[in-house]
């Protein structure tokens, strides 16, 4: 038997739905401008973007079904350990640039910060468990952030659940068990939605098991799409899609925060997934979806750092409405570039040296 071609098989990555990377990365978009216009208006009526945070319940569906997709038909045959080193080896190298960045923000941020406040070995703490993904909400001045050098990476503590769940129970059970599962998951959502007034919890200490619901229904949901194959063939494409899930996060927040945010989680953002693994691709579109799925990750995780330091100058200086706008397209350009850079020159050369080293070992079993 020829083994590298065994591993090769095993370790393929299967072909991407380009439409739905391209609405990966509208979501990170989204969610950097979210986070800049969360430090400018704390009323989030007044944020045009208040409901950007749900991008991240759209990135846990998109999850599942991709998760799915890519697993459902070969973990058995690569088993749950090679499943296990796949996942590390595409989410964990930018897990540990964010928190190098934003311990790096930390340190030496021009506009303000109390470092007098924490220790060297409170601050080492700190760090050694942002890089291993273990919550440590304890730095006041990253207002009590489970992860406080890269606030977005309690959604990745989440997706690591979510995929050790998938590996031992999920791609085992029945579609009747997993409907079971969605609908309890939607009554979880429900619950903490009611209870909270919205869906914003899951990033500190004391919304810790907010977080649980969200990835709980949207990942089974995202699963439950899949090996359904709710896929509905369409003509919206990319831009209609677009159009429409951006439309999610600019939607207006009221009163009834607690039954719309469920209703976009519960129905909409599924809804949006079928329709985008259905939907054709215009050519001239392709690159760009390319692009946006590669970057949106990057892009994720390594915006934060910068976002602390905006924080610092926002709330220190007097600045005007159209000196806010040019600061946020600016830096949302930026952010774009840097994370760009830090994909070809760190992430894709880590990623690659652990797959070529993985497949090697493979191949000598």
């Amino acid at each position: 038997m020829d083994t590298n071609k065994t591993a090769t098989t095993i370790l393929q990555t299967k072909q991407h739905f380009e439409i739905l990377d391209g609405l990966r990365g509208i979501a990170a978009w989204a969610v950097v401008i979210f986070h800049f216009m969360e430090w400018a208006y704390t009323d989030s009526s007044q944020n045009f973007i208040g409901h950007g945070f749900l991008a991240v319940d759209f990135f846990f569906c998109l999850s599942g079904f991709v998760i799915g997709y890519a697993y459902d038909d070969r973990i058995g045959k690569m088993g749950i350990l090679e499943f296990f080193k796949s996942r590390v080896i595409r989410l964990h190298p930018l897990v540990i640039a964010g928190s190098i960045l934003g311990l790096l923000a930390f340190l030496f941020d021009p506009f303000g910060g109390h470092l007098e406040l924490y220790s060297s070995s409170k601050i080492i703490l700190t760090f050694l468990c942002s890089i291993l993904l273990i919550p440590l909400p304890v730095i006041a001045d990253r207002g009590f952030n489970l992860f406080s050098f890269n606030a977005p990476a309690w959604s990745l503590f989440w997706e690591y659940v979510a995929n050790i769940v998938y590996a031992f129970v999920l791609y085992r059970i029945r579609r009747s068990f997993l409907v079971f599962l969605t609908l309890l998951a939607a009554a979880a959502i429900c619950l903490v939605s009611y209870r909270s007034g919205n869906l914003l919890g899951g990033w500190s200490g004391p919304t810790f098991w907010d977080g649980s619901a969200r990835i709980s229904y949207s990942f089974l949901a995202g699963l439950l799409i899949y090996r359904s194959n709710w896929i509905i063939k369409n003509k919206l494409g990319f831009i209609g899609l677009a159009i429409l899930l951006f439309l999610a996060f600019i939607m207006p927040s009221s009163k009834w925060n607690w039954l719309s945010e469920p209703l976009v989680v519960l129905v909409y953002f599924p809804l949006l997934i079928a329709l985008g693994a259905g939907a054709t691709l215009a050519p001239g579109l392709k690159k760009f979806c390319v692009f946006s799925g590669k970057i949106s990750y990057p892009l994720y995780m390594t915006h934060y750092a910068v976002l602390w330091m905006f924080g610092n100058y926002y709330t220190t200086h007097k600045v005007s409405t159209t000196q806010l706008s040019l600061i946020i397209i600016t830096a949302l350009v930026l952010l774009t570039g840097a994370a760009y850079l830090i994909m070809v020159i760190y992430d894709i050369p880590v990623r690659k040296y652990l797959t070529d080293k993985r497949n090697k070992g493979l191949a000598k079993q």
